[in-house]
């Protein structure tokens, strides 16, 4: 194998797959990226066994060939070298040699046929959808998800296909997000939930403009646009029914800036319990009053402005829930639904002029009196 690569577009496409490959294994060869030089440039590519990534950067390459190289390790490298063009042989034993200026290094790879062949997936007949569209759904969505190991299955993402739509739906169960997104062109109906790990990589390697093909084999999810390809293991099981969760009969509406009510969640939640982010809203008469007490530390106090429709209210929230939805929210105002101090409470963007539709839902907190 011998090629010459610029250093941007090596480092550009190790950062590309470094996510798949895993900090930790039992398995040496998942340690490393595959480098496989080619007539259409260098593939690079990396996995975990869950997660497998794939993209083709350009380069001169004067003798095909493939091997396997420590990719912590090249990644350091890479990212250390001048700008300048590098040169990559090696010969049969998997020593590779890269040089670039003055510098030269000598790596010991492992065989390309000790490294796992990707999943099997048909795209022919599968989904095209455009990237931003599905970088919209990631985006506002996989927060939601939950990261305890308790219930594998709300560690997934939920995405719904539909002949004219595509749904996400995340939970941990405290806190839900849902974003609908028109579709056209679909390759049929499926329910599948997806780990939010590949959705980031989704999110993060393709254009916003690329056309990204989609296609499921039995447990595997593919994508793949014109020198990217992503592939990753469905999470198995029957997702819960959140429709039964959100609900309809909230008759208690507030509307305020985001910003403002995000600025005094900031400023009460310093004060509130690190174990449960409890904070205090009150509503009534057009303001809603935070306050916080902490046996232990002290206590805090705020009023804001709102627009406030319903009889008065005392509810209880975590603070870090209500905060991180009012960074995914994509509007400057907020619109939040109460039915009891009890029951779940919804927020929505208010004058939103996307044809995509979004709604957040928290679980409130018992107050202690």
């Amino acid at each position: 194998m011998k090629f010459t690569i610029t250093r941007e577009k090596l480092h550009e496409g190790l950062g590309a797959v470094a996510a798949s490959v895993p900090t930790k294994t039992t398995l040496p060869v998942l340690s490393n990226v595959l480098l496989e030089a080619t007539k259409d440039g260098i593939r690079l590519s990396g996995t975990d066994l869950d997660l497998a990534v794939s993209t083709i950067i350009p380069a001169q390459v004067d003798q095909e060939g493939a091997t396997t190289l420590p990719a912590r390790k090249l990644v350091e490298i890479v990212r250390e070298l001048p700008n300048a063009s590098i040169r990559v042989t090696s010969s049969g034993e998997q020593r590779v040699q890269i040089e670039c200026g003055r510098s030269r290094f000598k790596l010991l790879g492992l065989s390309r046929d000790e490294f796992p062949a990707f999943p099997t997936v048909k795209f022919e007949g599968g989904w095209k959808i455009v990237a931003k569209d599905l970088q919209k759904l990631i985006g506002h969505v996989a927060f939601a998800a939950s990261t305890e190991e308790s219930r594998p299955i709300l560690n997934g993402v939920l995405w719904e296909l539909r002949a004219d739509r595509m749904r996400m739906v995340a939970t941990n169960g405290h806190r839900l997000a849902r974003m609908d997104v028109p579709l056209k062109g679909a390759g049929g109906q499926a329910d599948l939930i997806v780990p939010p790990k590949a959705l980031e990589q989704i999110r993060r390697l393709f254009g916003p403009d690329d056309e990204i093909e989609i296609a499921r084999s039995d447990n595997h999810l593919g994508f793949r646009s014109s020198g990217t390809q992503v592939f990753t293991r469905l999470i198995e099981g029957p997702y819960p029914n959140y429709e039964q969760v959100i609900p309809r009969e909230n008759d208690k509406i507030m509307t305020a800036d985001k910003a403002a009510f995000a600025a005094a969640l900031r400023r009460m939640s310093i004060v509130a319990s690190d174990q449960t982010h409890r904070i205090r809203l009150a509503f009534a008469n057009g303001a809603c009053k935070l306050s916080v007490t902490t046996p232990d530390l002290g206590e805090a106090q705020e009023e804001m402005t709102v627009a406030y429709e319903g009889d008065p209210l005392e509810i209880g929230f975590n603070a870090a829930y209500l905060l991180e939805i009012m960074k995914y929210l994509p509007t400057d105002e907020v619109r939040m639904s109460f039915k009891a101090p009890e029951r779940a409470t919804t927020c929505e963007p208010v004058g939103w002029d996307d044809p995509a539709s979004y709604l957040t839902l928290v679980m409130p907190l018992r107050l202690l009196d």
